[in-house]
């Protein structure tokens, strides 16, 4: 059996089952462990899939979604967040922002600001600040997505731990009311880990819908992040955890669901 097989019938596996392992991909397919990682990250790299530690999960359907349709989704919820975050940004420091939808807006809410030296590892921020008032903006090495432009991969990573930046604003795809921030590629959260680790002060900004979302992978914790800017009140486990660690949530406006929390 050829790779391109092997791979579709991983994908079909997929179709039936959250989650393939490595350890019976290489049995069902007689081939060695090796293999079948490279068929998973070959997979990952087309995003196909999303390697997780042990196996690889199927990308959910919010994974997946087509990123313009991404963006329409609650335009003026992650226009009010992004108002928000661009308040805790002063004039002439530095800044990281990821990739994502959230993360777009906040870039368009910085417009007026000066003197910033933003980082991203997303071709479309640094698209958007083109022209302004920012000082210097960088845009990260590394490998393409082309779905929606992130930048991913190590190299990534590398790139960013030569910096230090005053303020990180990250985004994520799914938010556990335990307090786990939480993504799909694998590639993607090693970015936005890195971006966290570099970072003075550590910003998530997320609609309060990623409750209701699910993804494998964790960026981090709330007790990990200094500020959490979202659209409705979380759920009250989620707020006893950043209060435990003295994280501080910002809301724009809105409830939770009383059977969600």
């Amino acid at each position: 059996m050829d790779a391109n097989t092997r791979q579709n019938e991983i994908l079909a596996l997929l179709n039936d089952q959250d989650r393939v392992e490595v350890d019976d991909l290489s049995q069902r397919f007689s081939v060695s462990l090796q293999t079948i990682r490279t068929d998973l990250r070959d997979l990952s790299a087309r995003g196909a899939l999303s390697r997780v530690h042990g196996g690889a999960v199927r990308i959910s359907a919010g994974a997946s979604r087509d990123y313009a349709d991404r963006r329409r989704l609650n335009a003026d919820g992650k226009g009010a967040m992004a108002a928000m975050a661009a308040d805790l940004i002063p004039d002439n420091c530095s800044l990281t922002l990821n990739i994502g939808t959230s993360t777009e807006q906040v870039a368009r809410a910085l417009s007026g600001h000066r003197d910033l030296t933003v980082l991203s590892n997303n071709i479309n921020i640094i698209n958007l600040m083109m022209g302004g008032p920012a000082k210097e903006l960088v845009l990260m090495g590394g490998t393409v997505r082309q779905s929606d432009g992130a930048i991913v991969g190590e190299d990534a990573v590398d790139f960013i731990n030569r910096y230090k930046v005053d303020f990180a604003i990250i985004g994520a795809s799914a938010l556990d009311a335990d307090g786990a921030i939480l993504d799909h590629d694998t590639r993607e959260v090693s970015v936005a880990r890195a971006i966290l680790q570099n970072a003075r002060t550590k910003v998530l900004v997320c609609d309060g819908s990623k409750f209701d979302h699910s993804a494998p992978v964790r960026i981090c914790d709330v007790a990990d992040l200094d500020v959490v800017i979202t659209d409705r009140t979380v759920p009250a486990p989620f707020q006893k955890a950043a209060d435990a660690a003295g994280t501080k949530i910002l809301t724009t406006g809105g409830s939770y669901p009383e059977s969600e929390s």
